[in-house]
């Protein structure tokens, strides 16, 4: 593909992530950023999460410790935000999946950043259309199951249950889920999704489950407890420590067959502390590094 080719929308953007500067033609992985959270039902601000994690990338180091791998050696480009019409969420999603589509049709792996978590279902829909056997995996501190919240079908109180509606049984795996009201966990139990509650339990088995097919993963910041994140519109007490969350996302990124992927719900202004988006942006970077 020639970049004369490419969609203005997924050239490279002048202000990227760390060391994201590759050109579209040459680039692995393609992040872009989804600034969108009128479904919040709690406290908004995660449209500010993708421009935070940007920019405050810069204080982290390429190289990772962790991995002993380093962003320099990869090729990763950032394209930047989308513009997205606030207020209208189903148009938001078709935007989200039409660019993801774009993406997955070069042969690349679409990153989103978010933003709200119901803006998955735009990236799930262009990953199902190339992929019908595709599976879910899901980190959160939320079911995300809802029929609807508030009677609107399309939140981020319901977006694992509209993907669940594309991907159909037995083909989501949730983890670190601690919130939801009681039919939520019955429709999961009663054989519509595997959800693990509280923490990362049973990930290795998930992970051998869907071993030959294409992954979606989803990662919701909040599933991290508030102590350590307060930067997100519906923190919720009891969650996974950092570590925990580092190490098994480096997991499914090294294990299973990612073919898309975004990292949600940052809301950089509950903490002032600068703590929280220094996480999202050190997850960001592990991810990156282990794709």
């Amino acid at each position: 593909m020639s970049i004369n080719n490419i969609p203005k929308s997924i050239q490279k953007n002048c202000q990227t992530f760390l060391a994201c500067e590759a050109d579209f033609t040459e680039a692995e992985i393609v992040l872009f950023g989804a600034p969108y959270d009128s479904t919040t039902s709690n406290r908004p601000g995660a449209r500010f999460g993708s421009a935070a994690i940007r920019a405050e990338s810069f204080g982290l180091e390429t190289y990772s410790p962790y991995q002993d791998r380093d962003l320099t050696e990869r090729a990763i480009c950032d394209c930047g935000d989308l513009e997205l019409p606030f207020g209208d969420s189903a148009q938001t999603l078709a935007a989200i999946e039409q660019h993801a589509g774009q993406i997955l049709a070069a042969g690349k792996l679409p990153f989103m950043l978010g933003g709200e978590h119901l803006l998955t279902l735009g990236t799930v829909r262009a990953a199902a259309q190339r992929h019908p056997d595709l599976c879910l995996l899901h980190f959160d501190a939320h079911t995300d199951l809802r029929e609807a919240y508030l009677g609107v079908s399309l939140s981020h109180a319901s977006v694992i249950r509209r993907c669940w509606e594309i991907l159909g049984d037995k083909r989501i795996y949730q983890f670190g889920i601690r919130s939801g009201e009681r039919y939520e966990f019955a429709w999961a139990a009663s054989g519509h999704t595997q959800l693990q509650k509280f923490d990362f339990t049973g990930l290795e088995q998930a992970l051998a489950e869907c071993a030959d097919k294409p992954v979606y993963f989803t990662l919701d910041l909040d599933v991290l407890d508030p102590g350590v994140f307060p930067g997100t519109g519906t923190p919720e007490p009891g969650g996974v420590s950092f570590l925990q969350l580092m190490q098994a996302a480096v997991q499914v990124c090294r294990q299973a067959n990612v073919i898309a992927c975004d990292v949600m719900e940052l809301a950089p202004h509950y903490d002032q502390s600068g703590i929280s988006t220094a996480a999202a942006c050190k997850i960001v970077r592990e991810m990156l590094l282990a794709l």
